[in-house]
């Protein structure tokens, strides 16, 4: 059996959807499903049992659970803009320091979801202390395990990865309201209002031209992957393109994808700028920094433990999401 905690949310459902490719369907899901809309994400989806995180919890804690292969830990709060510390940690933190301990003594392979906001402003995203200094409590919360990891390193019994994903965007991400990706939301924003809004110039960048490095959910999926099959491989890796782009580059994809669905022709971002398709807003005060203005993978760590594959770039992943949407009848 795999365990897939946050099996019913944005990255979980889509690993489900990646085992179930190769084969597997013993997938126990974790999730909390208080309010119900993430079973959607669920529906498609073959798996053998569902939980609720706070029964696993216990049940892990008393050894309940048994025959367990591998560990796909994505279960957390992933809002940036949560303050209460107590409930970051005991959440993000303490259930992963847990579920850590519980796999290391059954010998069973851990994968967790660690982020790239344990780097805060950068400028440097590579996976060494001299570069980590989160700016909210949720990207503590990450750094805080990936110390743990850290210190046991040279004495697991068990493999254990953990993977700094960067800004995930694709299917499965709509329940995430203000946490959704960018993409998602200049989707929703051009159906329902014919434009897309974006942040304005801050921080020494012009309108729409801060820089994000932007993966593409099933890239995300074959990294997990990856490490499912290379068990000798542990560590802290990051998972992002290695690119860092505008993000008028996701609004210009959005758009014109958008438009082509209506046979409509590609226009450049100054015309889309020019017909109002494209809006900018004042940047809010209260992110003023505590936001990232650009971020872009170090892939070195990556690459040296063998992961070869390229990356989808924003062009292309956006595009392809927009498209599976329509198609869905989902935007």
């Amino acid at each position: 059996m795999i365990v897939v905690t946050g099996g019913a949310g944005f990255i979980g459902s889509n690993i489900v959807r990646g085992l179930n490719r190769r084969g597997h369907t013993d997938i126990l899901v974790v999730d909390d499903l208080t309010e119900g809309d993430k079973f959607l994400n669920l529906v498609d989806g073959k798996i053998a049992d569902y939980l609720h995180k706070d029964d696993f919890r216990q049940r892990i804690a008393k050894g309940q659970i048994q025959n367990i292969e591998a560990v796909f830990h994505q279960g957390a709060c992933s809002d940036t803009t949560e303050r209460n510390g107590h409930y970051m940690l005991d959440n993000n933190y303490r259930v992963t320091l847990e579920l850590f301990q519980h796999c290391q003594a059954a010998r069973i392979p851990l994968i967790y979801a660690s982020s790239a906001a344990v780097y805060g402003a950068g400028p440097v995203y590579a996976e060494d202390p001299l570069y980590e200094s989160p700016l909210n409590v949720y990207g503590y919360s990450k750094f805080l395990f990936d110390q743990v990891l850290r210190r046991h390193l040279d004495t697991l019994a068990a493999p254990v990865v953990g993977l700094r994903y960067f800004n995930v965007y694709g299917p499965n991400e709509q329940h995430k309201g203000r946490m959704a990706s960018v993409a998602f939301h200049n989707m929703n924003q051009f159906q329902a209002e014919g434009h897309v809004r974006l942040f304005g110039g801050w921080d020494g960048y012009v309108d729409g031209g801060q820089l994000r490095d932007f993966i593409y959910v099933d890239d995300v999926v074959d990294v997990n992957l990856f490490f499912l099959d290379h068990p000798q491989k542990s560590g802290i890796f990051n998972c992002g393109t290695g690119r860092a782009q505008p993000f008028n580059d996701v609004a210009r994809t959005v758009v014109n994808t958008l438009r082509a669905s209506r046979d409509l022709p590609e226009l450049p971002l100054q015309e889309l700028v020019s017909q109002k398709a494209i809006q900018y807003i004042a940047f809010p005060d209260d992110l003023k920094g505590r936001y990232q203005s650009h971020t872009q993978a170090d892939l070195t760590q990556l690459r040296a433990a063998g992961y070869d594959k390229p990356f989808r770039d924003v062009q292309t992943g956006v595009a392809h999401y927009v498209r599976a949407l329509l198609e869905q009848g989902r935007i």
